[in-house]
């Protein structure tokens, strides 16, 4: 279990349960599953399509798991983030994250899923009754922030 980019429908349940197993030492596990939605800001949405060039995408996935595990005490993750045209309420993007203690789970999770959103080389788009390519908002960059080195 390390860094997937996938284009076939994953199971996070079953991905969950098996990271579960080979972190059976460590005292905290943390997940996060995230899902298409089925309505978007112009109404329904009947996909979602991400677009990847596998090499760069995988890339820059692989330096987010990189930096997590040198910023938190973290032993083990595995991450998959789907690409390709993704159904409502399937799942997108699937982190898991195991350590010794939770407030390193917790906050290796939320970092690698604020990164991810905003860093990981993906062309998103919404597909339904009006079509629009989809950006980080500020909300997202304002997240995202949160993790600079503070200066002195």
């Amino acid at each position: 279990m390390a860094v997937e980019l996938a284009e076939a429908a994953f199971d996070p349940a079953a991905r969950l349960a098996a990271f579960g197993c080979a972190a059976a030492e460590e005292g905290a596990v943390v997940s996060f599953t995230g899902h298409a939605r089925a309505s978007g800001h112009e109404g329904a949405v009947t996909s979602l399509v991400l677009e990847a060039y596998r090499g760069v995408t995988l890339a820059s996935m692989q330096e987010i798991d990189r930096d997590a595990h040198a910023r938190f005490a973290v032993t083990r993750i595995d991450m998959v983030h789907r690409h390709g045209r993704i159904a409502p309420g399937e799942a997108i993007v699937f982190v898991a994250v195991a350590a010794r203690h939770r407030r390193a789970a917790f906050e290796a999770a939320d970092y690698m899923m604020d990164r991810l959103k905003t860093e990981a080389v993906f062309w998103k788009r919404e597909e339904g009754a009006i079509d629009r390519w989809i950006e980080p908002t500020e909300r997202d960059m304002d997240d995202v922030r949160r993790w600079a080195p503070i200066e002195e």
